[in-house]
């Protein structure tokens, strides 16, 4: 059965708002430790950045997905935004990604645009082209000079098609390729690189 093209709207509401959802739940191996326990130069905390940088964007409500140090990093979640946990989190990012989006299909949000925490540098502009396609086509992705990144947006009828087909630690990229996902150049906003590092 060939993918189905993805350039109806998202729902009928023009207003409606998508949810942001940060997930912040690895161990960060590479990294030396859970990445939701980082922070910039100036001591903010990484879901601080990402959780300001979807609500600038467009996003509400913003969820944010907890798994490794859960308890030290719940007290770094900004007032307003809601914790998940991903029970499962040693799985990988499709175990946060579930966990994501069971929290935000309990909010009426008609889609949901997806950040990991290791992107601090994301603008709130880049995340404003994502909330803007969300009126026009259900899944986008951001693109950097042509190669794949985040955000992504999905829409509210893929989340259950979704939830069953990640698997391991691999994420949205392969459902986004296989139905059409629309690519959205934001190189001019900023590098697009995340975090595996310190």
């Amino acid at each position: 059965m060939p993918a189905e093209p993805v350039s109806a709207p998202v729902d009928g509401r023009a207003d409606a708002r998508p949810a942001g959802l940060v997930l912040a739940a690895g161990a960060g191996r590479r990294f030396g430790g859970p990445k939701a326990l980082a922070r910039d130069r100036d001591g903010v905390p990484w879901i601080h950045r990402a959780v300001r940088a979807l609500r600038d964007g467009g996003c509400d409500p913003v969820v944010v997905v907890l798994g490794a140090a859960a308890d030290e990093a719940a007290p770094l979640v900004p007032a307003g935004a809601r914790v998940t946990l991903a029970a499962s989190w040693s799985d990988g990012v499709s175990a946060s990604l579930r966990a994501g989006l069971a929290a935000v299909a309990s909010t009426a949000a008609p889609a949901v645009v997806v950040v990991p925490v290791d992107t601090p540098e994301l603008p709130a502009a880049a995340v404003a082209r994502l909330v803007d396609r969300a009126r026009s086509v259900a899944l986008a992705y951001a693109t950097y000079a042509g190669a794949p990144g985040h955000p992504a947006l999905l829409g509210r009828e893929h989340w259950d098609a979704l939830t069953g087909a990640v698997r391991g630690d691999v994420g949205a990229g392969p459902y986004l390729r296989a139905h059409r996902a629309e690519a959205v150049e934001c190189g001019d906003l900023w590098s697009g690189a995340d975090r595996d590092v310190p």
